[in-house]
């Protein structure tokens, strides 16, 4: 399709394409394809969902890169205050990296989301669930909120809150807009935040103690995501500068499991998705069609963004079959 012709194609789409409000796409360092939907202008930031889990690797690697943690680090070394529970041992074995890769063990079959996001501190909360009987199996559990406890991590481990560390370490080198806490996290306010399609501020879930949501929540633009890709494109350069060392970069894309089918089985690394086993695509992924694509054999970096519609789990496919080709 001609650029016209995909526009008017996601315009009047009601299938999968009826949610989709911005797509950038960067080729070679500069902006080849940009479209707006739904009254959205190109700088409106949308809640991007679990494409939040991919800048939070980026993230643990600057802080790796700084010397704050390790991946090899022991979780409960960051919370010597925390009081474990009578009889849990578990917990003391899981490391950075179970997190990174989502091989934690967890108490119970399903997330506390109740429990965890109406407390005081997230984190804390986050961390009741973390452990259990059955010791360091390696199964991959996809935990939402067992990202939260990396949040609280590099916190303590930099002595800044993260919305800060982000703002100072990746936003603003990046050229994207500084960030601020959302500030409110009634029950009402997060029904809203999520269900509520019109364009949000350059702002951060966050819970009562101003620590951001780490698995979900951060609000940006396809532009900003699709400038995250490209500095994952080029090793964790832009614009010259280093953002994230390279080596992080390689670690986090490398693949460490294959997965199931609930999650097209693709492939996964700290927090990031390969979709495909022999080629050079990668992806943070997030519920609604949300998404970060790196294609390192077109040198294309490509974000999308969409409101609030369930079922949508990621748009490789549809970025590869429409959107691949106006770059071009």
């Amino acid at each position: 399709m001609e650029r016209k012709e995909f526009h008017a194609f996601v315009s009047k789409s009601k299938g999968n394409e009826s949610n989709i409000c911005q797509i950038c796409a960067i080729k070679g360092g500069s902006v080849v394809y940009e479209d707006c939907w739904r009254g959205f202008t190109a700088e409106d930031p949308v809640n991007v969902n679990s494409v939040t889990k991919g800048v939070m690797a980026l993230l643990a690697g600057i802080a790796a890169d700084k010397g704050f943690i390790s991946v090899s680090d022991k979780v409960m070394d960051y919370f010597p205050d925390y009081q474990v529970k009578r009889g849990e041992k578990t917990i003391y074995d899981v490391t950075v990296r179970h997190l990174l890769t989502m091989t934690a063990p967890y108490k119970g079959k399903s997330e506390p989301w109740k429990k965890v996001c109406t407390s005081n501190d997230w984190t804390k909360a986050a961390l009741d669930f973390l452990g259990g009987r059955a010791g360091i199996t390696g199964e991959f559990r996809y935990a939402t909120l067992g990202i939260q406890i990396l949040a609280g991590i590099i916190e303590r481990a930099s002595g800044e809150k993260l919305i800060d560390f982000a703002n100072k370490n990746l936003f603003i080198p990046l050229g994207i807009p500084e960030h601020v806490i959302h500030g409110d996290s009634s029950k009402e306010d997060q029904f809203d935040f999520f269900m509520n399609k019109g364009p949000r501020k350059n702002e951060w879930y966050s819970d009562p103690q101003g620590t951001v949501t780490a698995g979900w929540g951060l609000c940006a633009s396809a532009k900003d995501l699709a400038k995250i890709g490209d500095m994952v494109l080029n090793e964790g350069r832009f614009n010259g500068s280093q953002i994230v060392s390279s080596d992080w970069i390689s670690g986090m894309l490398t693949p460490f499991r294959k997965l199931g089918e609930r999650f097209g089985n693709m492939y996964y690394g700290y927090l990031w998705y390969k979709p495909y086993e022999e080629r050079e695509v990668y992806a943070a992924i997030g519920d609604c069609g949300n998404i970060i694509y790196v294609n390192r054999e077109e040198n294309v970096a490509v974000g999308v963004t969409g409101t609030f519609k369930p079922m949508i789990f990621d748009r490789v496919e549809f970025i590869e079959k429409n959107v691949l080709p106006l770059t071009l």
